[in-house]
């Protein structure tokens, strides 16, 4: 830290002597007449101050105006420099302090740019594109790859995606894998900044550990929905499947039809399946509680990816 500059009181010859210093520019010499007159001119100012209370009073608001500046003026230390645990203290107070997205939503956000909207169509009397069938699909390969289920797709005369930029396209089926309800769809045209999903094996997957499917039930979306791995190694038959799927991950996360073909992901936003049915007791066709994916593993290989 830089000092202040030291002041010496002493404008004459100090005690051990020596030489007086020039006078300023501008001031008497000393001994002048000048000097002469302030000292025989101090004496009358005292003087005069007794006689008159308001002067006295007027000396003293001064002099304490000036021991207030003495004693409350001090030099303005150099700011320290930031240590790590200064650091730390800051990052600890942003995170007590500040409202943070929560594990599911931020899951949610990382997977959000590889989920697409699948839709099958075909053209009606009047030569109108209609849909006829809509369901979900992750990019897996930023070149346009993209998972969804076979029977989101199957039979549709027009398959169009819908990426999460807004940028739509055709797509045609290049691999099916039946036995696990899977389809691989390589679209037609590639968004500039395609973001591919991160998977993760499924194998260290346990019963309670949360999951967050996101998707387009009804066709609405993208929509997000979490909930617990209830279990693993399920079999399930949809009511219009004529295979019976085994292995297969089960799920609480709502999901209705149209999630079909989207990604399960855990918390860090990594797939470990492709959402592939809902149970459905009755006729109607909406979630009671329980959802089956295939796990990625299998899911990778329809599109001829190395498995974990």
């Amino acid at each position: 830290m830089r000092k202040p500059a030291l002041y010496s009181s002493s404008r004459g010859v100090g005690a051990a002597g020596g030489p007086t210093p020039p006078p300023a520019m501008g001031s008497e010499p000393v001994g002048s007449e000048a000097d002469a007159q302030a000292m025989v001119a101090a004496p009358s100012f005292l003087a005069r101050m007794g006689r008159s209370p308001k002067a006295m009073w007027a000396a003293l608001v001064v002099l304490s105006a000036l021991l207030a500046v003495s004693v409350l003026w001090r030099p303005v230390p150099a700011a320290n420099a930031l240590t790590q645990k200064d650091i730390d203290a800051a990052v600890l107070r942003t995170l007590t302090t500040q409202a943070l997205p929560s594990v599911t939503a931020r899951a949610a956000e990382k997977i959000r740019p590889s989920v697409v909207r699948v839709a099958g169509l075909a053209k009606n009397k009047k030569g109108e594109e209609v849909e006829t069938s809509v369901g979900t699909g992750v990019v897996i390969v930023d070149k346009g790859v993209i998972l969804t289920n076979l029977h989101v797709v199957s039979g549709a005369r027009i398959i169009r995606l819908t990426f999460d930029d807004g940028t739509e396209s055709d797509a045609t089926i290049t691999g099916v894998q039946a036995e696990r309800d899977l389809a691989v769809l390589q679209a037609d045209v590639v968004p500039d900044d395609l973001h591919a999903a991160t998977l993760r094996t499924s194998s260290d997957l346990l019963p309670g550990e949360t999951v967050v499917a996101v998707g387009f039930p009804f066709g609405i979306g993208p929509s997000v929905s979490s909930g617990v791995v209830s279990g693993l190694g399920r079999a399930f038959k949809s009511p219009e499947g004529e295979q019976e799927i085994d292995n297969l991950i089960q799920f609480d996360a709502a999901a209705n039809p149209g999630n079909s073909g989207g990604p399960l992901v855990t918390l860090n936003g990594e797939v470990v399946g492709i959402v592939t049915g809902i149970l459905n007791p009755t006729s109607h066709r909406t979630f009671v509680g329980i959802g089956f994916a295939v796990p990625i593993e299998g899911a990778a290989s329809a599109a001829g990816m190395p498995p974990f």
